[in-house]
């Protein structure tokens, strides 16, 4: 397998757009997509990784500061998918592996992410890596 991590690159949105209305449900337009792409990539406290195999983008994570006055500095996961016919390659391991690498660079006390109630096979996966379960929660929003 010849599988490369990097940080993602702009003309890499469609890859990253397909995989988050495939892996994760969110059916966000491309033209939009690659304009927030291009915003995050020119941003210190957002990374953004690919897995890249040959010339194709299989996977990728964000993550970016999180900074709240009731804990320390970490890194939050925003979102993370791999390809369905990628999956069970260890790719999510290495992508996760390049966040909390991105983490200890920067003297974060650690990564924290959130996962939907029903994706019980991304919750085994996370405590597979080391990620321990903390409480349940709702989700509110008010779009305006």
């Amino acid at each position: 397998m010849n599988l490369q991590i990097r940080e993602a690159r702009t003309e890499g949105y469609t890859s990253i757009c397909k995989l988050s209305r495939e892996q994760l449900g969110y059916d966000f337009p491309p033209d939009e997509t690659r304009t927030k792409l291009a915003a995050l990539l020119n941003r210190s406290s957002d990374k953004i990784f690919v897995a890249v195999q040959g010339q194709h983008v299989v996977g990728y994570v964000h993550a970016c500061n999180y900074d709240v006055l009731y804990a320390p500095h970490m890194k939050n996961i925003m979102g993370i998918a791999v390809a369905a016919e990628w999956q069970k390659h260890g790719i999510g391991r290495m992508l996760l592996s390049a966040v909390e690498h991105w983490a200890q660079e920067s003297s974060a006390a650690g990564v924290r992410l959130v996962s939907g109630e029903t994706r019980i096979g991304a919750h085994a996966f996370y405590q597979q890596c080391g990620y321990a379960k903390q409480k349940a929660q709702f989700n509110f929003r008010k779009f305006l």
